[in-house]
């Protein structure tokens, strides 16, 4: 048997590889993907080469290829190892750190059953929508709170349902992409404002009486950091969701951070505990089984935050405009189609 895998073989290109696949081992299940979603920051800095791609201090700091994206997707089980008791194969699957591979095996951890309500598209961001609920649950948000998320990628725009369901209000989204403001709209958001506008901060602070209580901050950019601390009110909790691969940052933190008492909070999605979960921290697997939860009884729908779906035969269109477009929609590719 053969599996098509999207592979990043050098920097800047990817390449569809058809490869041989092996029978899972004892621990590990063979799923044959419907659906992988495109984490546009984490696949742009793996294509591209840059050297942090990962917060493991053991992963090797000079590039190397080949490299791997699609670790967010679903599909049916085609077999399991011995050792496998819980999944069977014909169930339908979530995976985390997977690979945007036809066919692949995981390991059984890596496995979540989804619910017949539950369509692949939406299961197949179940993975990368862990990451948002886990930054907002370290924000320990309330109900009647103001919030604001920086950056409208696809992070971005799922934390935006993600605090209507906590009850934030208002709900702040910014992006310099009017498409993108528009579409935090659609999502829950009372407001949407570019960053770059001359009157930006006056905006937030007058769209919440002064002050943001909770900001999930996703763009890693240092200039959207400081900006975003103008618009902290007192004791305010800021989550650096997205990843700071660039450290350099220059920031008042003596009057933006000390002075107010603003909290700044280390949300990537490894920060979190393994096993058991407990307030404001849930493992990975308890968040994506609560995600699929909220789908199944029509709190949230992930379909509505994706623009695009290609065959993966569009690997090579698809990725060139990654490289090259600064606002890049939201994209999967179905498998079915290839």
């Amino acid at each position: 048997m053969t599996s098509k895998n999207i592979v990043f073989t050098a920097p800047n290109k990817a390449e569809l590889i058809e490869e041989k696949i092996l029978p899972p081992l004892a621990n590990e299940v063979q799923v044959e993907l419907k659906v992988s979603s495109i984490s546009s920051g984490t696949e742009r800095a793996n294509i591209s080469g840059d050297l942090n791609v990962s917060v493991d201090k053991n992963i090797p700091t000079e590039a190397f290829f080949p490299r791997y994206g699609g670790y967010s997707s679903a599909g049916v089980v085609t077999a399991v190892g011995e050792n496998v008791k819980n999944i069977k194969i014909g169930d339908r699957v979530a995976l985390r750190w997977s690979r945007h591979s036809q066919i692949q095996n995981i390991i059984k951890e890596n496995v979540i059953k989804i619910p017949d309500e539950v369509s692949f598209e939406a299961a197949a961001l179940i993975n990368i929508a862990s990451f948002p609920i886990a930054a907002i649950r370290k924000c320990k948000v309330e109900l009647g709170e103001s919030a604001i998320v920086m950056g409208l990628g696809v992070l971005g725009l799922i934390a935006i349902p993600l605090l209507k369901l906590s009850g934030a209000a208002p709900i702040i989204g910014v992006d310099p992409s009017a498409e993108k403001r528009q579409k935090a709209i659609m999502l829950g958001a009372d407001f949407a404002f570019d960053p770059f506008e001359d009157n930006f901060v006056k905006n937030v602070l007058n769209a919440t009486d002064g002050g943001v209580k909770a900001a999930i901050e996703v763009t890693g950019n240092g200039k959207a950091l400081d900006q975003v601390l103008d618009c902290m009110a007192k004791f305010g909790r800021v989550a650096l969701l997205g990843c700071t691969r660039n450290s350099d940052f220059t920031i008042d933190y003596y009057r933006k951070v000390h002075g107010p008492g603003v909290s700044l909070i280390g949300a990537h999605t490894l920060a979190r505990p393994e096993f058991e979960s407990h307030h404001g921290y849930w493992t990975q697997v308890d968040d994506m089984k609560a995600l699929l939860k909220l789908e199944q009884l029509g709190r949230m729908n992930l379909e509505k935050i994706v623009d695009e779906t290609h065959s993966p035969k569009d690997y090579k269109d698809v990725y060139n405009r990654l490289i090259c477009e600064s606002h890049f929609p939201i994209v999967q590719f179905d498998w079915r189609k290839l």
